[in-house]
């Protein structure tokens, strides 16, 4: 991923070297090794390009050609989700391959920020989903009573509100800086402790506190659903995918994320490439969800098929 996400400069403005390119937290492109940086970059693409398709096909079968519920309406915010990130994904493409970012500041916030808003949303929707389902086989007519798309609706605001919240620290510390005709886009906390603040939060809020109850919630599911040998699986096959693949994903970049905060311990060249490869796993689970869906939904593949067919009528 591009220097804009993997935040190398988070590090610089108290960390004291000769290097004055480390010193004004600024990376070159060509500071890790170009090979990687080729393959990188090819991903990232991959990324958008299926992430952009992928998630417009959910968000137009879950909101247009199946019945809505609770359920869809769930993936359709996931998908939501996960289609912003892509979009802004080719304008950190292109400060990859240029290290120089002619888009300005307020581009270079919001492109920096979609990161994050999709981490801390895509977290929290799949904990909703994971308590959606275990309310539903726990306590089934309480569920039936109450679970409607009005109220899902309504936490889903409040889950938004809070993803966007939480992403504030991107928005208020990125900043652009000139360097006679290459701009760099880049982080600037100004002190360690601001930095560490900003990474464990996002770690404990944005995986390790929602992962611990999406683990709860499953076991509760598992236990239950020895009883219910009768009822589908697929819903809850779909829902460990997701959960699997948002793990494997973001894992290494919060890894590595809380490694750089103690950089002086740690060899620069490995957190660079570790933090590159970590940020294009964690882009990379925008477009696995949509793959989920086609590959494991049955409900969603056939209405695609249906959609399809009603076109060649």
């Amino acid at each position: 991923m591009s220097v804009d996400y993997i935040e190398y400069d988070d590090y610089t403005p108290y960390n004291e070297t000769e290097n004055n390119t480390i010193k004004t937290g600024l990376l070159p492109f060509s500071s890790c090794h170009s090979s990687l940086n080729h393959v990188l970059v090819a991903v990232n693409i991959i990324i958008s390009v299926i992430g952009l398709g992928g998630n417009s096909l959910v968000i137009w079968i879950c909101g247009w050609k199946m019945k809505r519920t609770v359920t869809t309406t769930w993936y359709i915010s996931l998908a939501i989700s996960d289609f912003l990130f892509c979009a802004f994904l080719p304008l950190e493409v292109f400060y990859m391959i240029t290290s120089h970012w002619p888009f300005g500041l307020v581009l270079c916030k919001f492109t920096s920020s979609a990161l994050f808003l999709n981490m801390y949303s895509c977290v929290f929707l799949l904990v909703l989903i994971s308590a959606d389902r275990c309310i539903m086989v726990s306590f089934p007519v309480w569920s039936h009573n109450h679970r409607t798309v009005q109220k899902a609706l309504g936490v889903l605001v409040l889950m938004w509100v809070l993803s966007a919240l939480l992403t504030l620290p991107s928005l208020i510390y990125r900043q652009t800086t000139v360097h006679g005709s290459v701009t760099q886009c880049h982080t600037s906390y100004m002190d360690h402790s601001r930095h560490k603040a900003v990474v464990l939060t996002r770690f404990i809020y944005g995986f390790l506190i929602p992962f611990l109850i999406i683990v709860f919630c499953s076991s509760v599911l598992c236990v239950k659903l020895r009883s219910l040998t009768k009822k589908s699986t697929k819903p809850y096959k779909v829902m460990a995918a997701l959960i699997l693949s948002f793990f494997f994903c973001w894992v290494p970049y919060h890894s590595f994320v809380i490694l750089e905060s103690d950089l002086m311990n740690h060899s620069l060249e490995v957190l660079q490439t570790g933090l590159k490869v970590g940020a294009t796993l964690a882009a990379a689970n925008s477009f696995i969800s949509p793959a989920l869906y086609v590959f494991i939904g049955n409900d969603f593949k056939k209405n695609l098929k249906r959609s399809k067919s009603m076109e060649i009528i």
